[in-house]
């Protein structure tokens, strides 16, 4: 899988980004952000006299513009002889992997302490200086740890410059010229928890209306292989996870409905969103962007940043409006267990138009393998492991929005779990092979699950789980309405939700 890709930012780059500063629109007692550029300007005098304007009108919401730079000083101990100006990014648009597809490697966001030992490199310079003035302003001493000095910055208030996102833009576009049109307009989040992926916008090749093969002709996946099963109108579909890991996208029509199936594999989860906003057809592509560990999509109409776990827009021109995204149920499970309960299932074929192993666990293999996280995240809980996975469920609220996980665990020994939350009844059906589906009990008692895989509830009856309804046996006609969920990693739903409610710790 790609790397993350190292960055080093020239201060011929500085200067030029710096010359592209609008000044307008800044309070009077805001220094512009002409001031914060100069401050790591190769020019020492100039770099000392726009340190002295920061100092005199210090506020701490200047820290992060402070702490972005020391992520772009980054390495070099040779000349200063970089000469990517904004929209002077390099990378390939086809990555051959997922977004930060390394191996997680802290040491990859530290500057490169050799690079001390050489004095003269303006950008050695530049850096000591921020980091020393940083440090003065702060009363920290995290140095070069650009990890660190993210973790406090998230602990403090947040009141950034108004410009923080035109800085943000103009530096991003140092990786890709694209980026410049993101960051413009109001924000939902903090802008210093938005931080690039380690590839470029559309990086990660979305798959495009993919093509399908019915169950029997599926000969290259084993029955133990994971999917991600879809279900719309009568008409059903396996995303298996070894193709959808490559891509983390795909544009899809099933059951009537043009579909933006997304896959965060930081996070794990599977949405299948429909490709409307407010009736409106809408294009949604990888941004190369995250929000705590969380994959951040684009539209290709207003370029405003959204969510792929909460489906809202979180930065940019929609940002405001009362729009959110409609996702569709989604069911975790093995490619055995689907085609048993789906024979006319169609499945994704290797036959992508992309040349990527496809093999069971390639994608994310050293990422999946441990707890540890690729990217920091500003909160976390302890009550299970980081990537434990959970089946996670949201409403909307008088009071505003209701989270609740439940450990998958918990709910494979308990397969008929039955809740009120948020003012719902609520029953999750889990199948032998770890299948959750949720349904509304609406006033119904569920108890246990025969032999057969049927619900039986407090009178004996017994009830069928479908992909629409959950049925009864007494009458076919009738059924509880299905209700969407997913499963996640627990560290990514309570990094988005962090009031949300946690069963099976």
């Amino acid at each position: 899988m790609r790397q993350r890709t190292p960055f080093i930012l020239s201060l011929t780059a500085i200067a030029a980004i710096a010359g592209l500063m609008p000044v307008a629109g800044v309070a009077q007692d805001e220094p512009g952000l002409d001031v914060f550029f100069a401050a790591i300007s190769a020019d020492g005098g100039a770099a000392k006299e726009a340190l002295e304007t920061l100092e005199a009108n210090w506020r701490p919401g200047y820290a992060p513009m402070m702490v972005e730079f020391i992520r772009f000083l980054n390495t070099g101990s040779g000349a200063d002889d970089q000469r990517l100006g904004p929209g002077g990014g390099n990378i390939s648009s086809d990555s051959g992997g997922a977004v930060g597809g390394g191996a997680p490697d802290g040491d990859r966001d530290r500057i490169d302490s050799s690079r001390f030992a050489n004095r003269r490199n303006p950008r050695v310079q530049a850096a000591e200086r921020v980091i020393g003035f940083l440090e003065e302003r702060t009363g920290q001493d995290f140095g070069d740890d650009y990890n660190a000095w993210r973790t406090w910055m998230w602990d403090q208030e947040y009141d950034p410059h108004p410009q923080y996102g035109f800085l943000k833009a103009n530096l991003y576009a140092n990786f890709d010229p694209s980026f410049q049109k993101f960051f413009n307009g109001e924000s939902a989040v903090r802008l210093d928890e938005v931080e690039w992926g380690g590839v470029p916008v559309g990086g990660i090749p979305a798959l495009d209306h993919p093509p399908t093969t019915s169950a029997g002709n599926a000969s290259y996946l084993a029955d133990g292989d994971i999917v991600f099963g879809v279900s719309i109108n009568g008409e059903h579909r396996a995303y298996p996870k070894r193709i959808l890991a490559w891509h983390e996208l795909a544009w899809d029509s099933l059951g009537g409905n043009e579909l933006t199936v997304v896959y965060c594999t930081l996070c794990g989860t599977v949405i299948p969103y429909n490709s409307e906003v407010g009736g409106r057809p809408v294009k949604f592509d990888t941004s190369g962007l995250l929000y705590r560990s969380n994959k951040l999509l684009y539209d290709e109409i207003s370029n405003t940043l959204w969510s792929s776990l909460t489906g809202e827009p979180v930065v940019g021109p929609m940002v405001g409006y009362d729009v959110k995204l409609t996702p569709n149920a989604a069911v975790t499970t093995t490619w055995g267990d689907w085609k048993a309960t789906h024979p006319d299932t169609t499945v994704l074929t290797l036959e992508t138009g992309y040349e990527r192993d496809y093999t069971e666990g390639a994608a994310y293999a050293a990422y999946f393998a441990t707890d540890d996280l690729m990217f920091p995240v500003s909160v976390t809980d302890s009550r299970l492991a980081n990537k434990a996975e959970i089946l996670a469920l949201r409403f909307s609220t008088s009071s505003g929005t209701r989270a609740l996980a439940i450990s998958a665990d918990h709910l494979q020994s308990n397969r008929v779990f039955q809740i009120n939350f948020a003012g719902r009844d609520l029953v999750v059906v889990t199948s032998p092979q770890g299948a959750n589906r949720v349904y509304a009990a609406s006033g119904y008692q569920f108890e246990s699950m025969d032999a057969n895989g049927k619900v039986v509830d407090s009178n004996g009856d017994t009830w069928v789980a479908n992909e629409d309804l959950l049925v009864p046996d007494s009458d076919p006609t009738g059924g509880l309405t299905r209700l969407p969920a997913f499963r996640a990693f627990w560290f990514g739903w309570y990094a988005q939700y962090p009031d949300t409610e946690l069963i099976g710790n």
